[in-house]
């Protein structure tokens, strides 16, 4: 406008404000704000601790150089690293002595301060010659009364006594190899046909059995009433029928007698046949007999283990209850409270060949072999 005088001033001042936002803008990272503003604390989440250190986790700025110190005297840098794209990162360090007081600093800034100390560890169960002690149902620990590894090269014989001659159906055992041996850390019990060498005695008739095999047992040599009794096994892997293994208890006749069977009673902790290859089958042999096999109180049929695996069997036995496991998962419980079972009993382990449907047909090679890794008792 004519006569109007214009101030240059004002303008220049506003161009050169436009110029520096529009550098500032330049410089500034895709995402990031557009303001020149200190960068906020980095973020510590919920340490995590472990036994022997702890670990530190969170967000500070993209690809920040994050710093975790401890504070004695002094804050000292423990450990760094840079954070990802995304700013998250993670440090971890072992604890230092008598300090529990953190902290993590990343652009001149620091999170806040956290105390943390070795996670509580649970104490360890207390262990005996049997290993760690198992627990009984009132939270107590049972005592190891005897412990068979089998590491030798043949039986204990103030423990164990290897049957001889006793026939079972066309079955005879005998006392040496290859129908019982100990060795390679494992107790082997073989079923094989008779051989001229290794036959079965003459029976009255004049007939002899067909198959030699093995069977152990602790006869007037070791017996225990009430407690936990297990072992570690591996039976032949078939699914043909004709073998039978047993893992079961006898009276022992040094307290009373087993004449008046099955009323003297009989604990089979587990039974294997082969024409159920998928199940342990225990068995309680006393008054219930009469009964014949019931489901859920004198036998169980959802024992589950497969053969050619190992497995653990158990026992838990007192007066008035006996639990049967396999693998540490119960199976079957009887709470009968049977007069039966309120004595003294022995062990034995035995590979036999089956009977009625499970009799042998030839299908399943021989000789066939059942192993013990270990037998342990507790009270």
């Amino acid at each position: 406008m004519r006569g109007t005088k214009w101030s240059v001033a004002p303008m220049v001042a506003s161009l050169v404000a436009m110029l520096v936002v529009v550098a500032s803008l330049a410089a500034t990272p895709a995402g990031a704000e557009p303001t020149a503003r200190r960068a906020a604390s980095p973020v510590l989440d919920r340490p995590a601790p472990r036994s022997t250190g702890v670990v530190f986790s969170g967000r500070a700025r993209p690809r920040a150089v994050v710093r975790l110190q401890v504070r004695g005297n002094r804050w000292i840098t423990l450990r760094s690293t840079r954070a990802a794209r995304n700013g998250a990162y993670r440090l971890v360090t072992t604890y230092p002595k008598a300090v529990r007081a953190y902290r993590v600093v990343s652009g001149g800034r620091s999170s806040a301060i956290r105390r943390v100390g070795p996670k509580a560890q649970p104490a360890p169960a207390p262990s005996d010659a049997c290993g760690v002690r198992p627990k009984r149902a009132d939270g107590s620990h049972y005592s190891c009364t005897m412990v068979e590894e089998f590491d030798g090269t043949e039986l204990d014989p103030t423990r164990w006594v290897a049957n001889n001659v006793l026939e079972y159906g066309d079955i005879c055992f005998r006392n040496d190899a290859p129908s019982v041996e100990v060795s390679g850390g494992t107790l082997q019990l073989r079923v094989a046909p008779a051989t001229e060498e290794r036959n079965c005695p003459l029976r009255p008739d004049g007939t002899r059995g067909k198959y030699v095999s093995g069977w152990i047992s602790t006869f007037q040599r070791w017996s225990q009433q009430y407690g936990r009794i297990e072992s570690r096994m591996k039976v032949q892997d078939t699914d043909f029928p004709g073998l039978h293994e047993g893992f079961w208890m006898w009276p022992d006749i040094r307290y009373g007698s087993a004449s008046d069977w099955p009323n003297t009673g009989e604990i089979d902790i587990a039974e294997t046949y082969s024409s159920h290859p998928d199940l342990m089958i225990p068995f309680l042999h006393y008054s219930a007999d009469s009964g014949g096999a019931v489901n859920g109180l004198n036998t169980a049929w959802n024992c589950t283990a497969r053969r050619g695996q190992w497995h653990r069997y158990a026992l838990e036995w007192t007066a008035d209850r006996l639990e049967f496991q396999v693998d540490g998962k119960t199976c079957l419980v009887n709470t009968d409270g049977a007069e039966t079972f309120r004595k003294r009993f022995t062990v034995a382990f035995t590979q036999l060949l089956g009977n009625g449907v499970n009799a042998y047909d030839g299908r399943v090679p021989l000789p066939a072999t059942m192993e013990v890794d270990w037998v342990k008792a507790w009270q």
